[in-house]
């Protein structure tokens, strides 16, 4: 009898072994599991921004035991599924306070011969108020990498800018890597990615620095995505895709190329640009049907940019994160 002729998932899934295992670049494990019939309606009803501040009552009603349960969970969701390497942004703020930090930390020491693991501190209170700077500043020196939410700062103060220049300086002093939430709202008025490159070779970060979603730089035209391209090169900055967190961005009534929420990593990745991927949030108030499927997120991305080819979706879930998780370069 004939052998079985391989699928092209588990074709990609034995090359992806073969390049030391699957990487989630990016998640938000301490919030991990937080999503229930009861509070479903927060999704449906409340705007990201909106979320940014509801999900306040989870974080102020954790213990440390309950984030180290959630840590746990998404962790050994990970393993299960042959992922090698997981980075994760940490809640560290006025709410929160160290709980979850110390928890994630506690994870790690429990599951060091299984999982290479990689925090970053969230910032969903900004760098610019002086208490949620304070608790920037505490919890840069408990992380891997710099993590930030400039958008929070704009938003608040119209200081985006200013709260890139915090995070990018932090991150230099430290010597560590800067992950930077950007462009997330699918729109052209958004070009948090060009600040963020622009940023980054002011402050002689090149290589340094990764930016997470992208989603507005599809709604550009195709003259300014290529400009920004290269100047992605000059910063050599790299990017992670989370293809669930976006994929269920609304209906809007701009004007705008016809694209998918996605990041365009079908143009990025033969630019020559580092294109990662990440699960995003799992279960939670943000995305609740995420189930952390590393497959499901590879999948979506490689469909929804018509971008099947087989050996960048590998480098994609392997050695690309590991790159941007500092781990390889």
């Amino acid at each position: 009898m004939s052998s079985l002729i391989p699928t092209l998932k588990s074709y990609i899934r034995d090359e992806i072994i073969k390049k030391g295992g699957w990487v989630n670049a990016h998640a938000h494990a301490d919030r991990a599991f937080t999503m229930t019939p009861d509070n479903i309606h927060i999704y449906r009803t409340a705007n990201l921004q909106q979320k940014w501040d509801l999900v306040d009552e989870i974080k102020r009603t954790s213990s440390v035991e309950d984030y180290y349960a959630r840590f746990s969970q998404a962790i050994e969701l990970m393993i299960s599924q042959g992922v090698t390497a997981f980075g994760t942004f940490v809640d560290i703020d006025p709410v929160c306070q160290d709980r979850a930090i110390i928890a994630a930390h506690r994870a790690r020491e429990v599951y060091k011969n299984d999982i290479v693991l990689k925090f970053a501190n969230q910032t969903l209170k900004g760098v610019i108020d002086p208490v949620a700077k304070q608790w920037f500043d505490i919890g840069a020196d408990m992380v891997d990498m710099i993590g930030g939410l400039p958008y929070r700062d704009e938003l608040d103060y119209g200081k985006g800018l200013e709260a890139m220049d915090i995070l990018l300086e932090a991150a230099k002093s430290r010597g560590i890597m800067c992950h930077v939430h950007v462009d997330q709202f699918n729109t052209p008025t958004e070009k948090e990615t060009e600040q963020l490159c622009d940023k980054t070779i002011e402050h002689g970060m090149q290589g340094r620095v990764v930016a997470i979603h992208g989603i507005s730089i599809g709604s550009h035209t195709k003259n300014y995505r290529y400009a920004l391209y290269e100047k992605m090169r000059q910063a050599k900055m790299m990017m992670i895709a989370c293809p669930m967190a976006w994929i269920d961005s609304n209906r809007k009534e701009e004007l705008m190329p016809f694209h998918n929420a996605l990041t365009p990593a079908d143009e990025m990745i033969p630019e020559g640009i580092t294109v990662a991927i990440g699960t995003d949030n799992i279960c939670d108030y943000m995305v609740p049907l995420c189930e952390g499927d590393m497959w499901q997120e590879l999948s979506l991305l490689s469909a929804g940019c018509r971008f099947p080819d087989l050996d960048a979706m590998v480098e994609i879930a392997s050695t690309n994160g590991r790159k941007v998780l500092g781990l390889e370069v």
